[in-house]
């Protein structure tokens, strides 16, 4: 909106001419989706207390530790991330952006997803919320959109509108041809469902999305920069540059949403902002043509979901356990570790695996 109003007056008030720079823009974002989240943090965490009563329902097979101490706490604090985003995006993005508004879209659609699931948990008391199954055909349909939109916002001069990158290698894809709209439905949705299971801890789930959110909001304004993409031998993807607008909203968001969610969290944010974020990191590297180096930099995640697939396999094939619960997070809480010290070596592991993700860039 300010880069509608404002940057074509640039001739006439010089100063103006800010909004035609992405990096102040970015900044903007970040700056207005962390000042909301402050000022709309405390009410809106009163009002789903009140609203919510006994808060997220806690697991009875999970770890004990959890009936005692998380109890009562209010659930759909991802209204609050949302919130600071739509309105930061809005604000300072680009709003003829394709990739911007595909990117935005998911996010809220795949939001509005986890609120539902959110809302029949605290309304019946109930961990479980509606079918799994029809949460997963709802999220394939709106990845199948966005994918479509993205084949169609790359231009096929540039050989790559259906294609995978491949890190490590200058200037080298496969193209994936019909097979990139359902390969890109399961980056963004394997994203989605993976974020939705490292949110288990107070603040695990929102650093590692923060730090995988400014990796990827590096890699987007490089690949949206022709000089940059040419130099590091990247696919250059005209106008993705605009969604580092979206992703410094996420993480000025982040930020005021870890004020309240750090040990003893004050809200969660739950399937409402899980989904959501993941849905955006997803989304945002099918976008950028940088699906694998997700899977790096968002190793995390992977391991997290990768996790809960090799115990629910190897309780059915053997009848045995290869973790004492999954995900992975909660194996390390029944060997006794305490939940800060897991959360923190967490965030590490993010950050090494971000670095690594990145050197991607140069190593060609």
């Amino acid at each position: 909106m300010f880069y509608e109003w404002l940057a074509p007056m640039a001739e006439d008030f010089q100063p103006f001419n800010l909004f035609n720079y992405i990096t102040f823009r970015v900044g903007g974002a970040l700056m207005t989706a962390l000042l909301i989240s402050f000022i709309l943090g405390p009410r809106m965490i009163n009002m789903l207390r009140m609203r919510q009563g006994k808060g997220q329902p806690i697991r009875e097979d999970g770890p004990e530790s959890h009936i005692i101490q998380k109890a009562g706490t209010p659930t759909m604090g991802g209204l609050l991330i949302l919130l600071s985003v739509v309105v930061s995006t809005l604000l300072w993005g680009n709003l003829h952006s394709p990739f911007l508004w595909t990117v935005f879209l998911v996010t809220v659609s795949f939001g509005a997803i986890g609120f539902y699931d959110d809302y029949l948990k605290v309304s019946r008391q109930n961990p479980k919320g509606f079918s799994g199954k029809v949460k997963l055909i709802l999220e394939f349909l709106i990845a199948a959109v966005a994918c479509y939109v993205v084949a169609g916002a790359v231009t096929p001069e540039d050989g790559f509108n259906t294609g995978l990158a491949i890190p490590l290698l200058k200037n080298t894809w496969i193209n994936l041809g019909i097979f990139f709209i359902p390969f890109g439905c399961l980056v963004i949705v394997g994203s989605a469902n993976a974020v939705n299971l490292t949110d288990g801890l107070d603040g695990l789930a929102i650093v590692p999305v923060m730090i995988a959110c400014m990796s990827l909001a590096f890699i987007a304004y490089l690949v949206g920069n022709f000089n940059f993409s040419e130099y590091l031998g990247v696919p250059f993807v005209k106008g993705s540059a605009e969604i580092t607008i979206f992703l410094g909203a996420i993480i000025g968001a982040g930020l005021g949403f870890l004020w309240y969610n750090a040990p003893p969290a004050m809200v969660f944010m739950g399937d409402t902002g899980s989904l959501a974020l993941g849905g955006a990191l997803g989304s945002t590297a099918v976008a950028i043509k940088h699906e694998i180096v997700l899977a790096i930099i968002g190793g995390l995640f992977v391991l997290e979901a990768v996790s809960v697939i090799v115990q629910v396999a190897s309780f059915k094939l053997t009848g045995k356990r290869v973790f004492r619960m999954a995900p992975i997070h909660h194996h390390y809480e029944k060997k006794g570790w305490a939940e800060p010290t897991i959360v923190i070596r967490f965030w590490i592991i993010a950050i090494v695996l971000a670095l690594i993700g990145l050197s991607t860039l140069k190593l060609r």
